[in-house]
């Protein structure tokens, strides 16, 4: 693994497990490299938020990429219902209110609804289910962060089915 790469990840972990980005000399100091050595890769904590979301992102799409034909759905609510990627949006969240968020990170985050919801429609057949979809993944993920009742994974997906049925 990578300078970078180790970094992202342990800032990460630290994140999720703080509930928003630490400094960069907490971040240095866990990674077990130099403020120098970090400031490389990133030069500030912007950049290093930045980082953080970018990979997020990736890992989404990644995800959604690999899901068997048919699975994209399932995939994206089963992501939805994940702790660990509640927590670090959560995280991401508390950060961008803290450090203000760039245009870039909600411009990427942004584009990336777009990339997903495409990938949804394709598999629905259906721009406005796929919309749907989407945003009841990320209610999903509030109700994931707010400890509130979650319906399981099946039975959100026979409501998905039942409305396919519909359509």
């Amino acid at each position: 693994m990578s300078n970078r790469s180790s970094i992202l990840a342990t800032a990460r972990q630290l994140a999720i497990g703080a509930g928003s980005v630490p400094s960069l000399d907490v971040v240095a100091r866990a990674a077990g490299v130099s403020k120098g050595g970090l400031t490389h890769h990133f030069p500030s904590r912007a950049a290093l938020l930045d980082g953080i979301a970018a990979q997020a992102i990736e890992g989404m799409d990644r995800a959604l990429a690999a899901a068997e034909e048919g699975r994209v759905v399932e995939t994206w609510l089963r992501l939805s219902l994940s702790r660990e990627e509640a927590e670090l949006y959560r995280a991401l969240l508390v950060s961008f209110s803290d450090a203000g968020a760039t245009a870039a990170v909600l411009q990427r985050a942004a584009e990336a609804s777009r990339r997903w919801e495409a990938m949804l429609a394709a598999e629905t057949g259906d721009p406005v289910a796929a919309s749907a979809i989407r945003l009841l993944g990320d209610g999903l993920v509030m109700n994931v962060l707010t400890g509130d009742t979650l319906p399981s994974l099946e039975s959100l997906l026979g409501w998905v089915q039942r409305g396919a049925a519909d359509r």
